[in-house]
């Protein structure tokens, strides 16, 4: 292989698996799991840069369709992965890496969860597993970006061990609460 495909590889074929979840890429075929996560109001509303509602099923797997078109694409650590439930096999969230704007050096890391299934822990089961993944791609930091009144957001990234870094609108042009983590502070 040459070194193209073997970057494509790399960015598009993670499949992390921790005791509960398997973080993989997304298919179409999760569109109605992946609707009960993008398509709640609960989740939308804090979404960064601020996204609508996924209306529909339909909708939802063109979102899914362009989530794959674009994945080969991206270099690693970026991209967008599903968390499954290993027992059932259900979609019960999402996780994300990407660029922050202004798109040069800053790597956001996102988390969306189904309503149905908040505080059983996969966000931070697998944010730690992409998180340690992360840092295995020449990651150097990694940023999340909250809205001040986001508590279960900011709760989340004390529990991946990120720190408050500042508040700034420098970002989607919101007021968001910044948080960092670095390789470093994953042997503490």
């Amino acid at each position: 292989m040459g070194t193209r495909e073997t970057e494509e590889v790399r960015a598009m074929d993670i499949s992390l698996v921790t005791d509960r979840l398997v973080i993989r890429d997304w298919s179409v075929d999760d569109a109605e799991d992946a609707l009960a996560i993008y398509g709640s109001p609960d989740v939308a509303r804090w979404l960064t840069p601020a996204m609508e509602r996924v209306g529909d099923v339909a909708a939802m797997r063109s979102v899914l369709h362009a989530w794959q078109e674009a994945q080969p694409n991206l270099p690693a650590p970026r991209g967008r992965w599903a968390v499954q439930r290993r027992d059932d096999g259900a979609v019960v969230g999402g996780l994300g890496i990407r660029l922050l704007p202004p798109y040069e050096d800053d790597l956001e890391m996102s988390w969306q969860v189904a309503p149905e299934a908040w505080g059983q822990g996969y966000a931070t089961e697998g944010g730690r597993a992409l998180i340690a993944w992360a840092f295995t791609q020449d990651a150097e930091e990694l940023f999340a970006v909250a809205r001040p009144n986001n508590v279960r957001a900011i709760a989340m990234t004390r529990r991946l061990g990120m720190e408050w870094v500042g508040e700034t609108t420098k970002y989607y042009g919101l007021s968001l609460q910044v948080y960092r983590i670095r390789p470093a502070d994953l042997a503490g």
